[in-house]
């Protein structure tokens, strides 16, 4: 957990901003060559101001990116269709003006002393945090500047390479490696950030699985490429001596009481709905995730009285015996089912009263700070949970011969859902929301949930059953949520257990990068534009829907899991 990170903070934001410029993301030279240039900074301050990183810039991502585009895209909810704005993308900028630079700053520092041997703990830390963001990089952008990024202050180099996708995935693997082989060294007299290190304060143990689940989450997407390559970095994984975050208490989780990224802006341009695919799943199911995810309607009983008093009859849609009659969902595409969608935005009249039948987002959930409340945005950034949902797939799928898996897919999957349930709850908790498990009675509670027809594996679809249960898992990860439904095709078109919604519009699968300002990196990045096969500045939708990342070239289209 993250704690007393003000302290910190103020001291880290003029040393880390002396370290680095961020006028321009693409151009190089101004990001490396700064004059400005404090000679000996703490290593300490450097790496906080680059946790910190991680999560400061991400209220543009999750207004442009997360709640108007991906989490549509992945069907978890459904909002007014908006272009795919040039305000995307603050994740590329962030990685090279705010995270990289002082990850790479710590380790020359490091590099430099006498006694260097004795902070190798704490260098191993930083290719940790680099491959946590460079992964969210490249799951839009593909091809980015890695290995020569950071080159230009000690080596004159202001026009890195666009490293690929495979060899990004390649490079970070070793590196991940290494840093576990490090962190896990019986070492006796190793230097720490102590508190600086505002996730896991030093606890090297907890480095190390963060790393083994980052390798994890590295091998789902090399799947559709090299499932031999899948199948040896899950072995690795679970042959590590410390293995992956597979417990709750090892989350990467960012917790400042202030931070407050989404606020009022949760309904920015358009008030975010419930999706019919996942308000009927939810609802079958009893989930406790119903009222934590969505906000109920207006057809309380009074309600319903009132429409039928002044004979105002109920949408086609609803069933007015639905026990759960609150919860409704309509169409992802608006466009596939237009009476049904007109409800979005058309409450029913009962004389005077109006009355909204759909369910937005639970907004608290979201925003606990809006409109002047008091709640905790708590961000889960890797969770144990999606830990034990890829164990669970990866054994299902057959890639647990000759491996020590400790359990069964089943194991796993229930252990998985578990952790998701309380820490979606937790989460709600902290945000003053509504909950859906009772303190008292929540095992109780999750063991039903496990026991239902629907929910318990049958032998028939165990695999569709842990792909809907991470699927679920990724509400507040849209970048984990897109990614899985891209390499996946699940929810799957012709499901009978959890039917995707109909989508006739057009999805990009992948972000644009802009071409650095003329004369400084165009040719580098014009090549790496080409070897990706894509059309070079060509940001519309066809171009995007199209032309694939790496990892996605032979993934199924939306849909079309099998």
């Amino acid at each position: 957990m993250k704690h007393n990170i003000k302290k910190w903070i103020a001291g880290t934001t003029l040393l880390a901003g002396l370290l680095i410029n961020s006028s321009c993301e693409n151009n190089f030279g101004d990001i490396n060559s700064d004059p400005s240039i404090v000679t000996n900074p703490d290593p300490k301050y450097l790496f906080t101001y680059s946790l910190n990183s991680l999560e400061s810039y991400q209220g543009a991502e999750w207004i442009w990116e997360n709640l108007e585009q991906l989490l549509r895209f992945s069907q978890h909810l459904t909002t007014d269709p908006y272009e795919l704005s040039t305000n995307i993308n603050s994740r590329y900028s962030a990685y090279y003006s705010n995270i990289l630079p002082n990850l790479v700053q710590i380790r020359k520092l490091i590099d430099a002393k006498a006694d260097k041997d004795r902070y190798q703990k704490m260098r191993a830390a930083t290719y940790v945090v680099a491959i946590l963001q460079g992964l969210r990089v490249t799951d839009m952008d593909g091809s980015i500047p890695y290995l020569t990024a950071i080159e230009g202050r000690d080596a004159g180099n202001y026009t890195p390479e666009y490293d690929s996708q495979k060899v990004l995935y390649d490079t970070w693997l070793t590196e991940l490696t290494d840093a576990v082989t490090t962190l896990t060294a019986s070492s006796t007299d190793q230097e720490s950030y102590g508190n600086a290190d505002i996730f896991y304060h030093s606890d090297w143990t907890k480095w190390a699985k963060l790393a083994n689940t980052l390798k994890l989450r590295i091998a789902v997407r090399y799947e559709n490429q090299d499932k031999a390559k899948t199948q040896q970095i899950f072995k690795d994984v679970m042959g590590s001596s410390v293995g992956p975050i597979v417990d709750d208490a090892d989350q990467f989780v960012y917790l400042d009481p202030d931070h407050n990224p989404i606020g009022g802006d949760v309904d920015y341009r358009s008030i975010r709905y419930a999706t019919k695919s996942i308000i009927t799943f939810l609802k079958s199911t009893n989930d406790p995730r119903l009222p934590i995810y969505f906000s109920p309607n207006d057809l309380t009983p009074e309600a319903l009285t009132n429409l039928a008093t002044t004979g105002q009859a109920l949408p086609a849609f609803i069933n007015a015996a639905d026990p759960l009659i609150r919860y409704q969902g309509g169409p992802a595409d608006w466009t596939t089912d237009p009476t049904t969608a007109a409800f979005y935005k058309n409450p029913l009249n009962a004389g005077t009263n109006k009355y909204v039948v759909m369910s937005t987002i639970n907004k608290n959930f979201f925003a606990p700070r809006r409109n002047g409340a008091t709640g905790t945005f708590v961000d889960n950034m890797v969770t144990s949970a999606e830990t034990c949902f890829y164990i669970a797939e990866f054994i299902q799928k057959g890639y647990g011969a000759g491996v020590n898996t400790n359990g069964t897919a089943e194991d796993w999957y229930k252990k998985g859902v578990t952790s998701s349930l309380k820490n979606m709850n937790a989460i709600a908790v902290s945000a003053q929301s509504t909950t859906g498990l009772v303190a008292a009675t929540a095992d109780a509670q999750i063991a039903a949930y496990l026991a239902q027809d629907k929910v318990k594996f049958n032998g028939v679809n165990n695999l569709e059953r842990i792909y809907v249960q991470q699927y679920l898992n990724f509400m507040r990860l849209p970048t984990e949520a897109f990614t899985f439904v891209r390499r996946t095709g699940y929810p799957k078109n012709s499901s009978t257990y959890y039917p995707r919604d109909a989508f006739k519009e057009s999805i990009p699968r992948r972000y644009w990068i802009d071409e650095p300002a003329l004369g400084t990196n165009n040719a580098n990045w014009l090549k790496a534009q080409q070897e990706q096969g894509f059309t070079p500045g060509d940001r519309s939708v066809q171009a995007l829907s199209t032309q694939r990342l790496w990892f996605d070239k032979t993934s199924p289209d939306f849909g079309a899991g099998i």
